[in-house]
C-alpha cells in the first residue's frame, strides 16, 4: 500500500511516499530557512504564502521520485495539527482536494504523532532495524513540544512528563538569538558548541524532584545574565524591509565572550537533563526500545548523552536499543505522516473530507502516576 504523506505544519512544505507504513520510496521537502532567517524566526504570514506556490510542485516531485503517478496512490494523508492555522489549511485543502479528485481516502493525523513514527520507517541503502518493541519510551524534542511518551502498543500513548514553560528546541532557538548565533538555533549552537569546554559555564538544570518534567526558561535566564556583560550597544534601527515584517539584527559582543564554550555549556545543560530523565524513565518502565523524535532528535551531542544514560541506567541488565531517526525524517517531513497514517487507516473507513486544521491539537495520551508531579 502506497500512501502520500504531506506535511506543512510549520514552514516546511513537504511531501512523501512511504509503502506499507516502513518503505520510503519518496521524501522531498522545500525548506524556508533563507526567507526567515532575515527575521530571526519564522513569519507565520510568510510561511503559508510560500507554501501555497511550493505544495503543488513538492508533490509532483515525491510522485516522480516513488515511481507512481497520482491516481496510483492508495490514499492521502496530512497533518491537520498542530501547527500555524495558516500553514496547516495549505496542506489540509490540498490534501483534501487531492483525495476527491482521486476518490482516495483522506488520512488526518497528529504531527506529533508523527514524529514518534519516523523511528518506524526505513530509507532503501540505510541498514535495516526491526521495528521498535513495546513498550517503548519516546523522547519527542522539538521546536514546541518537549515530552516523554511511554508507548504500549501502536496510537496507546502514556504521558509521562512535559515541559512546564520551554521546549528544548524553543531553548535552543532563543539560547542562539540571545548569543547572536543566527537561525536556526539548535544547528547554530551545534555548529559554536564544536571545540568549547561544556564545563567552562555553571548555568543551572531544572531537575524538578524525581518528576518526569521539564523546565528551560531559568536556563535562559541564566545565559541571559552571562552574556549582557559582553554585549555591545545597540547600533540603531534594524535596517528596513521590503515588506511589512521587520528585518532581525542580532546582538554584538566584545571580542572576548567565550561563545564556544559558552554555547558547549549551554548545549551540556539541555542535553543533561533530557538524557538522565529519559534513561531514568525508561528503567523504571522496564521499556523495551528507547526512542527519539522531533527536530532536536538530530542534535549530536543529545544522541550520543542519551546513550550513555541508558547504558548506565540498565547497567547488568539487558540494554534497550536506543534509535531515532535519520536528520532528514527528525525534521518535519511527508514520510512521518505517510507512515503514521498506514497504522490509521482501514479499508472501511468512510471517505470523510470534512477534516479541518487544528493549530491545538494533542496527542491522545492519558496521564499516568508515575509521572506526575507532587
Amino acid at each position: 500500500m502506497n500512501i502520500l504523506g504531506i506535511e506543512t505544519s510549520c514552514d516546511e512544505t513537504a511531501a512523501a511516499v512511504v509503502q506499507d507504513g516502513r518503505i520510503v520510496r519518496s521524501n522531498v521537502i522545500s525548506s524556508q530557512i533563507d526567507l526567515h532567517r532575515a527575521h530571526g524566526g519564522v513569519v507565520p504570514e510568510l510561511a503559508a504564502r510560500a507554501q501555497i506556490t511550493a505544495i503543488v510542485p513538492v508533490i509532483e516531485e515525491a510522485l516522480r521520485i516513488a515511481g507512481l503517478t497520482m491516481p496510483e496512490a492508495d490514499a492521502i494523508a496530512v497533518t491537520q495539527g498542530p501547527g500555524l492555522a495558516g500553514s496547516l489549511l495549505v496542506g489540509v485543502n490540498a490534501a483534501k482536494a487531492l483525495a476527491y479528485a482521486l476518490d482516495r481516502p483522506l488520512i488526518p493525523v497528529n504531527h506529533l504523532e508523527a514524529h514518534v513514527y519516523a523511528n518506524w520507517l526505513h530509507v532503501p541503502g540505510d541498514e535495516e532495524l526491526p521495528p521498535p518493541e513495546f513498550p517503548a519510551l519516546c523522547l519527542l524534542v522539538s521546536g514546541g513540544h518537549t515530552e516523554l511518551l511511554l508507548l504500549t502498543d501502536h496510537a496507546r500513548y502514556h504521558l509521562l512528563g512535559q515541559t512546564l514553560d520551554d521546549a528544548a528546541g524553543e531553548a535552543f532557538d532563543k539560547g542562539a538569538r540571545l548569543m547572536g548565533l543566527g537561525y536556526p538555533g539548535g544547528p547554530a549552537i551545534q555548529r559554536a558548541a564544536a571545540g568549547g569546554d561544556a564545563m567552562a559555564f555553571a548555568l543551572p538544570r531544572a531537575w524538578l524532584g524525581e518528576s518526569d518534567d521539564f523546565s528551560f526558561s531559568g536556563l535562559k535566564t541564566a545565559l541571559l545574565r552571562v552574556v549582557e556583560p559582553y554585549r555591545l550597544p545597540d547600533p540603531g534601527p534594524a535596517p528596513v524591509s521590503d515588506g511589512p515584517f521587520p528585518i532581525h539584527r542580532p546582538p554584538t559582543f566584545r571580542p572576548d565572550l567565550p561563545i564556544a564554550d559558552l554555547a558547549a555549556s549551554f548545549e551540556e545543560a539541555i542535553v543533561e537533563v533530557l538524557a538522565v530523565k529519559t534513561a531514568r524513565a525508561a528503567k523504571r518502565t522496564a521499556a523495551k526500545s528507547v526512542l527519539l523524535a522531533g527536530g532536536v532528535a538530530a542534535n549530536r551531542a543529545l544522541r550520543q548523552r542519551l546513550v550513555i544514560e541508558v547504558e548506565s541506567a540498565f547497567a547488568g541488565e539487558p540494554v534497550p536499543p536506543v534509535r531515532w531517526p535519520r536528520i532528514a525524517l527528525c525534521t518535519d517531513n511527508g514520510a512521518m505522516v505517510a507512515g503514521l497514517a498506514f497504522h490509521r487507516f482501514t479499508p472501511e473507513a468512510p471517505r470523510d473530507l470534512r477534516v479541518d486544521a487544528h493549530p491545538r491539537f494533542p496527542v491522545a495520551v492519558s496521564r499516568t502516576e508515575s509521572g506526575s508531579r507532587s
